[in-house]
């Protein structure tokens, strides 16, 4: 395949698993020998470690949906157009914000190919449909359930829609000693529950943790179980007071964003992630198969697609600790199956989840429409 010159757009501030898909897929493509940009607001998280990286990132207006943010968008590509294939934009307000900048340019224009990342519904506007039907050349998820959501949900033709699952460093991603990296990470060293996420109410925090409450009134033996949270975000304060209020402060950690992920999550003996909205293949959870770790979640966006249920994990209702609660309680129990569960995982892991399936998916989207819309 001949090299292809590909502009990301993100107008997104935060931090979290689609800003880490960006960086992951730009850098597999670099790899690759394509061109790549990142277009994104000086003020972003995803600037900085683009810069960190030695990722090629051109700080643009475009965190809000204004006018603005079109000019700026329009302006840059009328320099750099004529030497761009692709433009894959990610989240709303950029995506809108390329696809009108697009629009309104004369002549020769770059196919605009959208990556939706998230589970949330899209309404059925006519403006929405013109985004997404006339304006991208074609629709990417990060997961097959999100792509028959839009397909059911929003009439959009199959055709139009690839799901792509994000992927991860599996040469990163493994297994470490847990008394190793417990002693060196200065946790407890005992028996652990553990959550990496960031810190946003519809990730299940606060269910998780009235389920710990549960599991500890349920069983003296529970109550040597220590939390991990890794991961910030803006629900820190509030999740802050109610481990105060609920008496957890001895058993429950929040330990703050870290680099050092496969030492954190091989610290733990079971992950847990329930969220109950909002998402693809959560990141966490395959990078918390490739580390050896059974899984309890639930079944929300494409989490399906990664954890098999009764082999490498538990899938629980949404919003309900005392089903959480039993899942937890069941895998808490039992050592061996802790063991195998995490063993089958990691299998997956190895054979679903690398950078390549992911890049090369992503290559053959970007090369199929190259010139669709010039």
């Amino acid at each position: 395949m001949k090299p292809l010159s590909i502009v990301h757009t993100e107008s997104s501030l935060g931090w979290g698993g689609q800003e880490i898909r960006i960086l992951t897929e730009i850098g597999g493509m670099l790899e690759r020998g394509h061109r790549v940009t990142l277009l994104t607001p000086e003020t972003s998280e995803i600037y900085p470690a683009a810069q960190k990286l030695g990722i090629p990132v051109t700080a643009i207006d475009i965190a809000k949906k204004r006018i603005s943010g079109v000019l700026a968008l329009r302006r840059w590509l009328l320099l750099h157009g004529n030497e761009i294939d692709i433009v894959n934009s990610h989240s709303s307000t950029d995506s809108w914000l390329a696809a009108l900048a697009l629009a309104t340019l004369p002549n020769k224009k770059p196919a605009l190919i959208r990556t939706r990342h998230v589970s949330t519904p899209v309404n059925n506007s006519p403006f929405t449909r013109w985004l997404y039907i006339n304006a991208s050349a074609h629709i990417v998820t990060t997961g097959e359930p999100l792509r028959l959501q839009l397909h059911t949900q929003n009439n959009y033709p199959l055709s139009r829609l690839t799901s792509v699952r994000t992927g991860i460093d599996l040469n990163r991603f493994q297994p470490h000693d847990k008394t190793a990296v417990r002693q060196k990470l200065g946790t407890r060293s005992c028996l652990t529950l553990g959550i990496l996420a960031t810190l946003r109410d519809w990730k299940g925090h606060e269910d998780l943790l009235d389920a710990l409450m549960l599991l500890r009134a349920q069983s003296i033996e529970h109550q040597a179980w220590q939390l991990l949270i890794v991961g910030d975000g803006p629900e820190r304060e509030r999740l802050m007071a109610k481990i105060a209020a609920r008496n957890l402060s001895d058993v429950v950690s929040l330990v703050g964003n870290q680099e050092n992920v496969p030492e954190w999550l091989s610290a733990m003996d079971i992950f847990v992630l329930p969220s109950y909205g909002n998402e693809g293949v959560p990141q966490s959870i395959m990078q918390a198969m490739a580390c050896g770790l059974p899984v309890v979640s639930t079944p929300v966006g494409a989490i399906a697609e990664a954890v098999a249920v009764n082999e490498s994990g538990l899938l629980v209702a949404t919003r309900n600790p005392p089903a959480l609660a039993e899942a937890l309680d069941k895998l808490m129990r039992d050592t061996v199956l802790r063991e195998k569960m995490g063993a089958a995982g990691r299998t997956i892991a190895i054979s679903a989840f690398g950078i390549d399936v992911m890049v090369n998916k992503m290559e053959q989207v970007f090369h199929q429409h190259v010139d669709t819309a010039k």
